[in-house]
């Protein structure tokens, strides 16, 4: 019979003693997330600067918040649903909505933050009212964003949508085009560069900023400021919707302190959505 060494059986009872705790430790992205600190993923631009902002007045309440910034629009859903974040914030309600359909994330919505209305620009043309027929404009060819575009010329009085089509839409879906526009759908983050090449185009807010341009001063048509119909939202996992942390920066992200920062730092193109 094998006889067991005292050096045998301590290496034993810790492998069972690895084993019970890999077995009963859990997962840690179920895990409730702590009170006084918290990774936060953005993407670079105002965002980026409103979690900067977030993470001043967090200070205060003696909380600390730890920014991870992005260049994609893809992976801050992927991290935060895989436990490398606690939360993020940069995503309209439908962009959301569709990655949690597509990938089957358990994500939530924790509070809305702030809005980017989309705009119509030209280089020259003071109104869409001024588009002739066959004139080329632009949208951007991602599947939410096409649909906004396309609803904001719409809204603008130049075309119309067929009744009943989702946030997938397409130039494809057009009900109506009295001026048989040439609609040309293109990168989002490239229709400023391509903006002397149409007579007009819908662009997403952050890239116009890039581009130099503001809704007030630039846009020949723009979204609404107030009640913005897409506005951005701080997500969390949902099993973290109600923890205390996310109610605390829930307050922080919609303070009147922040709200003067909003308005003074992005002169119209960005808006609270709260």
């Amino acid at each position: 019979m094998k006889k067991w060494t005292k050096r045998s059986l301590a290496g034993i009872l810790t492998g069972v003693a690895l084993f019970s705790l890999a077995a009963c430790g859990g997962d840690k992205k179920d895990e409730a997330l702590a009170t006084d600190e918290i990774t936060i993923g953005v993407t670079g631009g105002p965002h980026q600067q409103i979690a900067e902002e977030a993470k001043k007045l967090a200070k205060k309440d003696n909380l600390h918040i730890t920014i991870k910034t992005f260049d994609d629009y893809n992976t801050p859903n992927t991290a935060l649903n895989d436990g490398d974040l606690d939360a993020n914030n940069y995503q309209t309600i439908p962009f959301l909505e569709t990655q949690k359909k597509d990938k089957g994330y358990k994500l939530s919505i924790a509070f809305k933050t702030v809005a980017f209305p989309m705009g119509i620009y030209s280089e020259g043309l003071k109104s869409v009212k001024e588009l002739k027929k066959g004139d080329k404009i632009a949208v951007p060819n991602d599947p939410s964003n096409e649909y906004r575009a396309l609803k904001l010329f719409e809204d603008a009085g130049v075309l119309k949508l067929k009744k009943g089509v989702e946030e997938k839409a397409t130039k494809n879906d057009l009900a109506e085009n009295p001026l048989d526009l040439e609609i040309v759908e293109l990168e989002a983050s490239q229709i400023p560069a391509q903006l002397k090449e149409v007579k007009a185009a819908a662009i997403n807010t952050n890239f116009a900023m890039g581009a130099g341009l503001t809704i007030n001063d630039d846009s020949i048509y723009h979204e609404p400021t107030k009640n913005n119909p897409y506005p951005n939202v701080f997500v969390v996992r949902t099993s973290n919707k109600e923890d205390k942390i996310v109610k605390k920066l829930k307050k922080i992200y919609q303070s009147a302190d922040m709200k003067q920062f909003i308005e003074k730092e992005f002169s119209g193109s960005v808006v609270p959505a709260f």
